[in-house]
Order: structure tokens, then sequence, then C-alpha cells
């Protein structure tokens, strides 16, 4: 039986309570050897005020129910409770039956049955907590396991670095391994012993104990008998005056948990003196669980690492906050593929562009886990970059394509990307795509549309060129990028997904909060246990307001420096900005000049007030401009280091048959006088 605070005698009896049979454990339960019970009556095992309940017991036998109840049995000591159950035979005409006795064993008796502490430590709960995967639980089923089977009190304690994940042992300044009390059990007196040795609690043992010695030599430690002394001198030594009285006469084993020839930590087991010392036999016990449960224990610690690195990498990738103009709204959702595979390739983005643009991409990497995640990671990072280069969609997904297929030399890999740049300044959207769905677009009439985008095979896959595709998008509509996992799964078809999607994304959408939008796209997502990792970015696009634009062009002559100036002042006046005005003007001054000097024919000039301030200057020249450091006699070459200093970014891209020349001013309160950011901006699931 797995208590080992109890026995129990079977006893064959017939239906007037004469002994037929007899177990082998009798003189442990009655004290009394069972050639001597078989043939006397059952009532002699009682006390003499027992015999009326007893009878009640016996008369269960001819109405074939089974009843229990409390009797006093006499042994040698004296009187002892015992729970006693008589069960019918069922057969015909059968009036006999079976009658189990149980007794508490007394406390000298209670841990000298090694057979029995063996099958409760090894065989009946170690192959159940070998299938936990969470450290703190499994330490608790380890402590509640060796009390009351091996011990009265016993602590988990493992080092701290297995708990923060760290790569090295932490040591305190003693030079003793720093360690985290997982779990605390005690079959009596528990509320005194979990306040001195508190769970949770992150410790060094003094040097000089018992535990320190354990964790030194990776071996069991024995203390048959703590006495007042002992006690005393650990609890000085830990300065912690209750562990001496609690320790006081106790017998206690240390058994170091070793696992793959590490030390992971130690059990802690304490008995009582009213109990039987530990000895060397039950060190041997107690050894042949510490060393399985710290397989176990390693098994939970390894599995934790990889799920935390992995969930680590894939949340640094992505996206905890998304930028875009301020006329756009954005909402995002993230969401896994299981709980059994909490990482994969799928991913999001939206990136701010001078000029009052916004970089709009959703893409998915092939496969599941850590390795399509990091392939993820790669691509985000070169797309960040592209976009920042300011190359077209189609462009930008070339050169990730290159970047796809060397990495496909190495290991097979491929994904899919949409990539789309949305103008808020003249409502145009720009979109490319390899080998993605097509993004929804419901338009602001309420006619809801999937956007026919030039195909082109997946990135690192095939040898088609990707080309781009302009749209002109109304004000308020709203654009759905995503993932393949949203519309298709095992049980559904990727058309019924998708006519889904639309009925989501139905007319009354237009005047549904972004945030009540990305709920019901997720809607039932949670509970499909074979889903695919799924990646949702959806924008409500609608244009700067046209007093937020101002745009001019100017002949190219040098007096035209002048007259932009003047147009500076006076739209910083109206935007009632004039703080900026000389950093402005200044500004203005070098990219015009810088324009003169190198560009024919026309140039334009346009202000926005977004997020920032921004200027951009419109040449027919398609150099781009190179700062340089300019030598100490040189008489140019200073321009762009005067934009460098004042402006908070700078920048150039090829637009047309020309180029832009762009720099950025912070506003006065960083911008929220223009829109502030939406709750949950960087929320994602």
């Amino acid at each position: 039986m797995a208590d080992s605070s109890a026995r129990t005698l079977v006893l064959g009896i017939g239906r007037s309570g004469e002994i037929l049979q007899c177990g082998q454990n009798a003189p442990g339960v009655v004290g009394r050897a069972p050639d001597d019970i078989v043939g006397t009556d059952a009532a002699d095992l009682f006390s003499a005020d027992a015999k009326e309940a007893l009878t009640g017991l016996l008369d269960a036998l001819g109405t074939n129910q089974e009843r229990t109840a409390v009797l006093s049995v006499a042994d040698d000591d004296g009187l002892r409770d015992a729970v006693v159950t008589v069960v019918p035979m069922h057969g015909r005409d059968s009036e006999s039956g079976l009658m189990m006795i149980r007794v508490a064993v007394t406390d000298l008796e209670r841990f000298t049955d090694p057979a029995l502490m063996r099958w409760a430590l090894l065989d009946d709960a170690l192959p159940r907590i070998s299938a936990m995967l969470d450290l703190e639980q499994m330490a608790q089923e380890l402590a509640g396991v060796v009390v009351p089977h091996f011990c009265n009190s016993a602590g988990v304690l493992i080092r701290e670095s297995i708990m923060g994940a760290d790569e090295f042992p932490s040591f305190s300044p003693e030079g003793t391994a720093i360690l985290h009390r997982l779990a605390v059990a005690s079959d009596s007196d528990f509320p005194r012993w979990s306040a001195a040795f508190p769970a949770g609690e992150v410790l060094a043992y003094p040097p000089g104990t018992p535990y320190v010695r354990c964790m030194a030599t990776g071996a069991p430690v024995l203390e048959p008998h703590l006495d007042s002394r002992a006690a005393r001198e650990i609890a000085r030594a830990w300065r912690r005056p209750p562990v001496g009285r609690l320790l006081d006469g106790v017998s206690m084993v240390l058994l170091p948990l070793i696992a793959r020839g590490t030390t992971l930590g130690f059990i802690v087991c304490t008995r009582s003196d009213a109990h039987r010392a530990f000895d060397a036999y039950d060190v041997e016990i107690g050894m042949d669980f510490a060393a399985r449960a710290a397989l176990y224990i390693d098994n939970a610690r390894r599995y934790s690492r990889e799920r935390a690195t992995a969930l680590t990498l894939q949340r640094s990738m992505l996206p905890t906050g998304l930028t875009a103009p301020s006329s756009v709204e954005i909402r995002h959702r993230y969401l896994p593929g299981n709980q059994l595979i909490e990482v994969g390739g799928d991913w999001y983005d939206a990136i701010a562009l001078p000029g009052g643009r916004v970089a709009l991409i959703v893409g998915d990497v092939a496969g599941h886990g850590v390795r399509a995640a990091v392939t993820m990671g790669r691509l985000r990072t070169a797309l960040q970059t592209i976009v920042n280069l300011e190359l077209s969609p189609a462009e930008g997904l070339q050169q990730v394509d290159a970047l796809m297929r060397g990495i496909g030399e190495r290991e097979p890999a491929f994904a899919t990307c949409v990539y789309a740049v949305y103008d808020a300044t003249d409502g145009t959207c720009e979109i490319a795509s390899a080998g993605h769905l097509p993004p929804l677009l419901l338009r602001p009439g309420g006619k809801s549309e999937f956007l026919d985008v030039s195909p082109a095979p997946p990135l690192g896959v095939g040898e088609g060129m990707i080309e781009s595709r302009k749209f002109t998008i109304g004000d308020g509509a709203i654009l759905v990028l995503y993932t393949d996992g949203l519309v298709e799964n095992r049980g559904q078809d990727i058309d019924d997904g998708l006519a889904r999607l639309r009925r989501v994304f139905g007319p009354e959408a237009l005047l549904s909060p972004l945030e009540d939008l990305a709920k019901a796209t997720l809607d039932g997502a949670y509970s499909d246990h074979e889903r695919d990792d799924i990646a949702v970015l959806i924008a409500r696009l609608r244009r700067l307001p046209e007093d937020h634009v101002v745009t001019m062009t100017l002949p190219a002559r040098p007096s035209a420096v002048r007259e932009a100036r003047g147009k500076v002042r006076g739209t910083l006046g109206s935007w009632e900005l004039d703080e900026l005005s000389f950093t402005a003007e200044l500004l203005v001054s070098e990219l015009l000049t810088n324009a003169l000097r190198y560009a024919t024919g026309d140039i334009g000039l346009r202000m926005l007030l977004d997020r920032t301030l921004v200027f951009e200057v419109r040449d027919g020249s398609d150099a781009l401009p190179r700062a340089r450091q300019a030598a100490d006699d040189d008489e140019n070459g200073r321009g762009l280091q005067v934009v460098h200093r004042l402006a908070k970014r700078w920048g150039a891209r090829l637009e047309g048959q020309g180029k832009v020349v762009w720099c950025e001013v912070d506003l006065p309160g960083g911008g929220d006088r223009v829109l502030e950011s939406w709750p949950g901006e960087a929320l994602h699931l």
C-alpha cells in the first residue's frame, strides 16, 4: 500500500463471525499469530464494548452489503482504534466474507518497512511526476511524495541559475552556490516549517553547514541525530533562531540532485525524534529517488530554457510598436500555431516614411519552430533596412528574394510577403506581392475586394520578376494584410476562409473600431488546435489634412532661396510654429542651395506637418547627395553637415526622373499636438 502510516489485516470470516482465513501480517495489526486466530471468533480481536458494532457489521453478510465502522482492537500494547470493513463474498448461498482491519502504526514503526517506502517513492509517484514540465509544480509533487512516505518534513532546492536560465551558476561572496527553494512539505506543524523555510526563497547556505557539504561534494549527507547544540549552531550560522527549535533532535539526510554530471540542488529530509532515525539503507532508497527526480528536473529545465529562448527570439523579432502618419490608424495581431509550437515564421510591420508615407508589410516563412523564426527575423531586419533606403516595394522584395536565395543554398527555405506603401498626401498605395495572398480593401462606399496585385513566385523560389501596382484609395478605406493561417486550415477550404474574411469587413466595418475588427478577425481561431501561424495587419487609411501640406515650385535661380525662406516663415506662422522658423529656414536654404548647384530645371519645395515637420526639395537630377567631411580650407561641402546637425534625420530617394532630398524636425511637445497615440498601440498576441 502507498500509505506507510497504516497497516491492514485481511481475514476470511463466516456468517457467525468465525475466522476462516488470516493474513500473515496479523502480529503487526492485532498482536497474535495467524495460527492462533484461525478458528476463533472475530469478537475476540476487539474490546468488549465493540461487540454490538461488530454484530451490525456481520449482519451485512446476510444482506450482501458492505459496511465500515471504527472499533477498538486489543493487542499486547492495549487498545488501538481500527477501521474495520466487512465485504460479503457474492455467490450462491454464500454467507461468508472478508474483514479488513486497518490500524495506524506507531511513530517508531512508521518508517520501518523498506519495501513499502521503495514502492511509494519509486513505483507509485515517479511515473506520474515524470510527465510534468513545470519546475515549481514538479518540486511540490516531489516534496509531497517524500512526505509522508519517507520523512516528516522536506524541502526541494535547486540552483538559482536554473530558475533564471543563466548560462553560469551564481555564487555568494563566500563562494557557496545560490539556491532557490522551490517547495516545502511537512506532515505536522506545517506553518512553523513554512515560516522558517519559505518556498520561493533565494538563499546561500552558510559555510560549514551540511547543506554546503552536500552541494560541494555532490554526495549525500547523513546526520543521524542533530542534538540541541548542533541545531543551535546551524541556526546561529543562518541567523534564524526558529531553525534551532525545528532541527533540535531530528534525523536529517540531504539527497543531491545530480543529472548529467551536474549537481542541480538537493532534497533535504528530516524525521523527528519520535521516529526511527535515518540509516545507510534509507540513504540508498533516497538516492534512488533523487537520481530519477534529478533527471526529471533536468528535462523540465531544458524544456523551460528552450521554450523561453524560442519565445524570446520570436518576441524580440516582432515589433513592439508600429509607426505611421497621424492620419493612418493601425491594429495588428500575431497568433502562434498552437501551445506546442509557440514560434513560427509569420511577421508584420508598419514603418512610417518621410513625406507622409507608411510601409505596411506582412510575411510568412514556410515552416514552424525556431528555424522559421530565425529566418523570419533575418527577412524582417533586411526589409526594415530596405524600407529606410526608400526603395519601391517591387525593388525591395527583389532584394529580399536575393537574400532568400542565399539562405536556400544552405537549407531549403522560402517565404511569401506582401509590401505596400501608402502615401497619405495623395491617397495612393503602391503594392507588390511575392507569392502572398491578395490584400483585402474595404472602400469608403462599403464595397470590399481582394486587390489584383501582379503575381510573382515566393521569395527564394522561381525566376520571375516582382512588379508593383498602384491604387488610388479613398479616405476612410480599410486595408487588411494577412497570412494564410487566417483563411486556410485542414477543415476549411481557402475560398471559404476568404469569404468569411470579406463578411467580417462588410460595409458596417467602416464605422466599427479597428480593435473590434481585429478581435472579430481572429474569432474562432483560438479554439482551432490544427491552425497555422496567423499574422494580421489592419489599417484605416486617411489622407493628411490639406492645410498640413504646402507645395510650391521655384525657378532654378539664386533668388529662389530668399523666396523659399519667406514661404517657410509664413507657413510656420500659420501653423503656430514660429519658434522653429530660424532652424527651418536654414535647413531649407541648405537643401535648395544644394539643388541649385547640381540640378537643372525647376525645383519643388514641399512642407508637411504631421508627427514631425518635414521639408522636401525635388529636382530633376538623379544624382543622390553624399555627405562628406570638408577640409578646413574647402569652400563647400558643409551644407549637408549643417542639415545633419540640425535635423532629426535626413535622406534622399529617387522619384520619377529626379530625386527628393528631405529632412525632419521634431515638433515642440514631441508631436502629440497633432494626434495622440491610440490605446494599445504596442499590443500584439
